[in-house]
């Protein structure tokens, strides 16, 4: 049913498959944008707080999340960036619609990296504020809150409008 939808999508649009993949390419590429965005102020705050005089005092849990946010934060950012690159190496030789595959691919990957880093950078954040039992419980929150909007909200419609095309 999804090829269907993308054919009556093009056809709708008047625009052949290589203006289709020119057209998610980009945006593809402004959602990367914001992204990316988000990935690089997260790294930021990862990179100054381990210099941090009261970050040293802190404990072996703390130092062992911010590892886990760090590389989180740092595979977030190489697979944010990736399909960039991706295109950059294959340009101009007729392969969008493959590189708009193989980036939507890294951009979800992207997403579930971000994810993870933020839920740890949270759960940092928290840990150094108040005690461990209310540091989790609050990061429980927040990643819930990222479940339901980033992953449940979207999945939910997708299944509402595959039901509708079966019908």
């Amino acid at each position: 049913m999804a090829r269907s939808h993308e054919r009556a999508v093009m056809e709708a649009r008047r625009e052949t498959p290589f203006q289709r993949a020119d057209r998610n390419f980009q945006e593809l590429l402004a959602e990367l944008r914001v992204l990316q965005t988000v990935v690089q102020i997260l790294f930021g705050f990862m990179l100054i707080l381990a210099i941090q005089p009261r970050f040293a005092a802190a404990s072996g849990f703390t130092h062992v999340t911010y590892l886990i946010a760090l590389v989180l934060c740092c595979t977030a950012t190489a697979l944010l960036m990736a399909p960039v690159a991706y295109h950059r190496t294959l340009f101009a030789r007729g392969l969008k619609p493959e590189v708009v595959r193989v980036s939507d691919r890294l951009a979800r990957g992207g997403m579930v990296a971000l994810f993870l880093a933020i839920v740890a950078s949270v759960l940092l954040v928290f840990d150094l504020a108040v005690n461990r039992f209310v540091a989790v419980v609050l990061t429980v929150c927040v990643a819930t809150v990222f479940v339901l909007l980033w992953y449940v909200m979207p999945l939910r419609r997708l299944r509402q409008l595959q039901l509708a095309d079966d019908q």
